[in-house]
Order: structure tokens, then sequence, then C-alpha cells
């Protein structure tokens, strides 16, 4: 076997997330102790942060959450899924980059999210800000409550 193709198998087995493996993932990351992160997942109150609850068509509401996130500002789609995207946003000021997940349950009915800072201990709100921010931008577009 020439390197090459060596090399194409072994990053292919280091992939975090292929369409085969992420069709049935359900659950985000849990949320580390500090407080930048926020997610539609996590059992205590300082990190928890409501799903988006879809209204009607699962398709339409996943399609608007995908252009909210391109819309913004420095935030890029990284990786996605029929069910999960994977998306960076990095600050103005000192460039730090936050990750952002977003996992659908087309038979709940619901969007899980989660917001987290890959550095430091305090985001000062940002984390949850954005979510929020999404999530008003999706309830104008009347797809999700």
């Amino acid at each position: 076997m020439k390197l090459s193709s060596l090399l194409l198998v072994f990053a292919m087995t280091l992939s975090p997330l292929t369409d085969a493996n992420s069709a049935s993932r359900k659950s985000l990351a849990a949320c580390p102790e500090s407080p930048n992160c926020v997610s539609s997942q996590a059992q205590d109150a300082g990190h928890f942060i409501a799903p988006f609850n879809i209204i009607g068509d699962t398709d339409k509401a996943w399609a608007a959450l995908r252009n909210a996130m391109l819309g913004k500002g420095r935030m890029v789609i990284t990786q996605e899924t029929s069910n999960t995207i994977d998306a960076e946003a990095t600050s103005l000021i000192f460039r730090f980059v936050d990750d952002i997940t977003a996992i659908l349950d087309a038979d709940a009915q619901i969007i899980h999210i989660r917001s987290a800072s890959r550095k430091g201990y305090s985001d000062f709100g940002v984390n949850r800000k954005r979510i929020e921010a999404l999530r008003s931008q999706l309830q104008a577009a009347k797809v999700i409550k």
C-alpha cells in the first residue's frame, strides 16, 4: 500500500465526525466546570440554556439555524451533517475561538445547542448571549417557540 493511501486511511480514522457516525449523535459534550459554556443538555442551572423547540417543519427550522449561523459575523461552520452543525465563532479583538454545536432531534422537534469557550475561565456571558441571539432570530422567523 502506498504511503498516500495509508495517510488517507489514517486521516479518515481520526475524523471526529463523519456522516455515518453522526447520524445517531444525540448528545452534546459536557460543559467544563468553568462558567464559559452553555448547553441545552447541561444538568446544572449555571450552564443550562433551553433547547430550541421547533414549530412545524424541522427541515425549515434546521435550515433557518444554519442560515442564521452563516449570517453572523466571525462565525463559520466547520462541519455539518443532516442532524449536526459544528461551528466556530472568533472574537473581534482578542481572536478567542468559541465552539458551537447544534444537534437536531427531529422526532422530539428540538434542536439541542451548546456554545463554549476554548480558553479562559469566564466569558462574561458571551456564549449565553450568542445562543439567545440565535434563538431570537429563529423566533422572529417563526420556526421555534
